[in-house]
């Protein structure tokens, strides 16, 4: 499909660069194909579910993963350099989005948490690593001197809280984005974005929702950098997603299928497990236990298979997210629903208010 028919105006003023406070008071637009759009709140989640639902959270935990430092180069003069890691390859590899990309080469070596004038030798406060291979697009992969825990310990010490770049670019990280930017049921470390449906989850909703008798239950997909990415190419034939690392337990596929053989409905919180129970559904919509990579691509004319509704914040225009809603929910109702939530004062991406899609019938 062309990329343009995923364009919208966005005016700057929609867009969120703090979230709603408290984190339950954003709104939600719940979205039923062929009936008119109903605006609600995010407290009145469990009045738009049915007993019998049950909720899918993803419980990936984000990583101070954006790290700046310097190249080095034996006769040569120390050159900034800034990693943004998306995902992990081995307990001492990762790969990132490098800048410059233009001035690093496989072979460099890397101290993140160095300046220009700090002497190669010192290594307090150091993070060392090689630069093994360059790919498109500024990837690149980083096999770094420490692994495992002592690898996660120095990222934890080093790096920064990688906020969305059109948050960044208009303000400064601060002290509140470390609270704001993590669910409230973050439990796995790995992800270098928030899986920002979640973020409007309180222990009061979650109550509301048990007291309602909608189930809960968690994935894990660390959500990767290529997530921010733009798509540049004119078809979406054309764009490659980045792979993301997700976990999906027996015990959840099975709880999750005997959901729905009830009549119960599998509602994902978020993008990010919607792909995640789609990457592990067979033909039939079956769940099963997955631990690895997906790269999941789904656009207008994909068949759902394991997802009957999904709570999802407002994306941003040509991006996949939106090419992903509107596969749900239908193209030209996703675009009405945006005109809508533009015109009604919904605040828009990671620190946005919500919506509730239900799909398109097929």
């Amino acid at each position: 499909m062309r990329v343009d028919l995923f364009d919208f105006d966005l005016p700057e003023t929609s867009i969120a660069l703090r979230p709603a406070s408290p984190r339950d008071a954003g709104r939600l637009l719940v979205v039923r194909p062929g009936e008119p759009f109903v605006d609600r709140a995010v407290r009145d989640l469990a009045g738009q579910l049915r007993p019998g639902d049950a909720l899918v959270f993803n419980d990936t935990r984000v990583i101070p993963a954006r790290l700046t430092g310097v190249r080095r180069r034996p006769g040569a003069p120390g050159q900034r350099v800034e990693a943004m890691l998306h995902m992990r390859e081995a307990p001492d590899c990762w790969r990132a989005f490098a800048r410059p990309a233009k001035r690093i080469a496989p072979g460099d070596r890397l101290s993140f948490g160095s300046d220009e004038g700090a002497s190669s030798t010192c290594e307090l406060g150091r993070l060392d690593a090689t630069l093994e291979s360059k790919g498109e697009g500024g990837e690149v992969t980083l096999r770094f001197d420490l692994s495992g825990p002592a690898l996660d310990d120095a990222i934890a010490a080093q790096g920064a809280l990688p906020l969305p770049p059109y948050i960044a670019g208009k303000r400064p990280t601060d002290a509140r984005d470390a609270t704001d930017y993590q669910t409230i049921y973050a439990r796995e470390p790995g992800a270098v974005a928030a899986p920002t449906a979640g973020l409007h989850f309180s222990e009061a909703i979650l109550a509301k929702l048990d007291a309602a008798g909608i189930a809960r239950h968690t994935v894990t997909l660390h959500v990767g950098a290529g997530t921010f990415l733009p798509v540049k190419a004119d078809d979406t034939a054309d764009h490659r997603m980045h792979a993301e690392i997700g976990t999906l337990s027996a015990n959840t596929a099975e709880a999750l299928n005997r959901t729905r053989a009830a009549s119960g409905r599998v509602v994902a919180v978020g993008t990010t497990a919607l792909r995640l129970l789609e990457s592990a559904a067979d033909e039939n919509g079956r769940l099963h236990a997955f631990a690895g990579a997906t790269d999941i691509f789904i656009t207008p004319g994909y068949r759902f298979r394991a997802v009957d509704a999904l709570m999802t914040n407002f994306h941003l225009p040509r991006s996949t997210l939106f090419m992903l809603v509107s596969a749900f929910s239908g193209l030209d109702t996703m675009r009405a629903a945006y005109a809508h939530a533009i015109a009604s004062g919904y605040r828009f991406y990671s620190y946005g208010d919500s919506s509730l899609l239900f799909p398109e019938a097929r």
